[in-house]
């Protein structure tokens, strides 16, 4: 096979990158992408369903190769790759939308590849230096993929469950010390693993985090297959049953795939500020502006009209809210949640998604006053809001650059930290003394001699 091919390209540059390749740009930006990240581990440890599934692996047993975080327990390393990756997805507050070419592009990616890069990096006793690179190269990979193919929402694929396993593969790959042909096959490999639906979302279930775990686990086994000399598809990606084929609306943008390769390092470019799903946000922010400049309390509040783009009506964030057998999720992809709890608590964090609050009577008498308008005139990622007061009085804010933009209106360096500390707060398993000895270490990754030592401090 040519080495001219993209999918050789790929793996090439998985295996060639040094760490010297990095700017300080990107090495700062992966750092608080990393930090931002571990902290939204900590705060969904406990969610729904997880300390179950911490507990099914460690039953499961096998080789103690990497720690389950927070829990703890040694797992095999793919187990620990997996439940580690479902816990940073949980509150759906972990970055998102990888900037390439100046275009944000719908994507989960870090939520499976920060904590495969840790799991890994346990595992084989890597460096800080060893995990940033590997790390790297495989959001790289994963971004790029996603970003060349026109992603879109009509297959029911979700990207959690397709590109991310790619950039697991690289990930482990990487430090597995896999030759180029191998990791060809991992990525061949990997194409028999993926896959994932939106309907666990649209039907408001625990599962819809799953596929970045099952990611994680599938991007390490298939490694760890191409090392035992398995073999794969040639090109993953062109093949007639390829990726590109199989899971897309087709390879649209081809030059995704190599532009500035090995020079520029792909990833999530959106520090989320609120944990729920991204599309609402530009809503959210309309109601805490509203709030910030008016003093308006709830009670005077007549109605309140969010007019949006056609596509965030059509999308599961728009239908009316109705708590099924899953609560948080039903919230957390809810306009009308995320909007009643602007206005009733003035903030959107992640104590607002738990069950309890989630049922506070308050909030569906709330949310009766909130009704949503398709508008020509907005985008999809925008949103304009309108409170009527009861004594007829109105307010109205609109939002094209949503809080988080890479862009246009990114989250500083002091509320990222200021999240990752939301996040330990609400979790409450890591004492103060040890989540700031780890946020230490994480902003001086690169220096870390052994990974391992970062684990002490990632367990309760």
């Amino acid at each position: 096979m040519s080495d001219d091919t993209p999918i050789e390209k790929l793996a090439a540059n998985v295996l060639d990158t040094s760490f010297e390749n990095f700017d300080p740009a990107t090495l700062e930006s992966t750092k608080y992408r990393i930090i931002d990240t571990v902290g939204c581990l900590i705060g969904g440890s406990s969610d729904t369903g997880n300390p179950e599934l911490a507990g099914l692996l460690r039953d499961e047993g096998g080789r103690e190769e990497a720690t389950i975080l927070v829990h703890g327990g040694k797992v095999p390393v793919g187990n620990a790759a997996m439940v580690n990756s479902v816990m940073a997805r949980s509150f759906d507050f972990e970055p998102v939308s990888p900037l390439v070419d100046g275009v944000n592009t719908p994507g989960h990616i870090s939520g499976t590849t920060v904590p495969t890069a840790i799991s890994m990096s346990e595992a084989v006793n890597a460096s800080g230096r060893e995990l940033i690179t590997a790390l790297l190269v495989g959001d790289d990979i994963a971004a790029r993929l996603l970003a060349a193919s026109g992603f879109g929402f009509t297959l029911g694929w979700d990207g959690t469950g397709t590109v991310n396993a790619f950039g697991a593969a690289a990930i482990a790959g990487r430090l597995l010390g896999l030759n180029k042909l191998q990791m060809r096959n991992a990525f061949g490999i990997v194409l028999n693993q993926i896959g994932s639906t939106f309907q666990i979302i649209w039907d408001g279930t625990t599962a819809f985090k799953l596929p970045q775990g099952l990611s994680a686990r599938a991007g390490v086994f298939s490694s760890q297959l191409a090392r035992a000399g398995w073999t794969g598809p040639e090109d993953a990606l062109f093949s007639k049953f390829g990726y590109y084929k199989m899971f897309t609306e087709g390879c649209q943008k081809p030059e995704n795939l190599s532009r500035d390769l090995g020079r520029v390092f792909y990833a999530d470019g959106t520090i989320k500020p609120y944990p729920c799903c991204r599309i609402p946000h530009a809503a959210i922010d309309c109601a805490l502006s509203i709030l910030s400049k008016h003093d308006i309390k709830t009670d005077d509040i007549q109605e309140i009209n969010l007019d949006l783009a056609q596509g965030g009506i059509d999308h599961i964030c728009g239908s009316p809210f109705k708590i099924g057998a899953f609560p948080h999720v039903n919230a957390a992809f809810s306009y009308q949640y995320v909007v009643a709890t602007a206005f009733l608590y003035g903030s959107v964090k992640p104590e607002h998604f738990t069950e309890e609050a989630i049922r506070d009577p308050r909030i569906t008498d709330f949310i009766g006053k909130i009704k949503l308008t398709a508008s020509a005139y907005v985008n999809f990622e925008a949103a304009k809001l309108t409170v009527t007061l009861k004594n007829g009085l109105e307010f109205t804010e609109s939002c094209e650059a949503v809080k988080g933009d890479p862009r246009r209106n990114p989250m500083s360096k002091d509320e990222i930290i200021d999240k990752f500390w939301t996040n330990v707060e609400f979790s409450g398993k890591l004492s103060k003394q040890k989540a700031t000895e780890l946020l230490g270490t994480l902003g001086k990754l690169e220096e870390l001699d052994s990974a391992r030592k970062l684990i002490p401090l990632l367990v309760a």
